[in-house]
């Protein structure tokens, strides 16, 4: 696969500051980097983003994820190796990227799950996570973005 265009937040140089600078304030939220990874992975999977899939694992691994877990994240309903407040993020995740599968997108019960275990500003933070992934996710994609190394 070769790439449309260079990545568009090099085409504007003013973008990737301001993203860089998102990104920061939204890892001082409070959430572990563990579980900002889960969600990324998560949704970059649903979103079939090859590029942050693949581009994320080594900072998933380096936060502390395994092997195993970042396997199973496309089972985590049922898969080991997670705990109950990741799994509460990580439906978050599925409900704020899959918004069109269903008449409620977020429905209370995701949201209340999750704020079982997160304060306001962690859920803050866990949806800009998720937004800010959606947007690679979609620009990576129309771009055709080459993910990492090829094996």
């Amino acid at each position: 696969m070769q790439a449309r265009i260079k990545n568009p937040a090099a085409i504007f140089p003013t973008v990737y500051p301001a993203i860089q600078q998102i990104l920061a304030a939204v890892h001082e939220g409070g959430v572990p980097e563990t579980t900002l990874h889960l969600v990324h992975h998560r949704a970059s999977q649903i979103n079939g983003c090859s590029f942050c899939v693949v581009g994320g694992l080594p900072g998933a691994k380096k936060a502390g994820l395994t092997d195993e877990q970042l396997h199973a994240v496309t089972a985590w309903r049922d898969a080991p190796g997670f705990t109950e407040a990741e799994r509460a993020a990580l439906e978050l995740a599925e409900a704020v990227t899959r918004l069109n599968d269903r008449s409620d997108p977020v429905p209370d019960t995701v949201w209340d799950a999750a704020a079982e275990h997160y304060d306001e500003k962690q859920l803050a933070t866990i949806v800009l996570y998720v937004g800010l992934t959606n947007l690679f996710n979609r620009v990576n994609v129309a771009t055709r973005q080459v993910a990492g190394p090829t094996w």
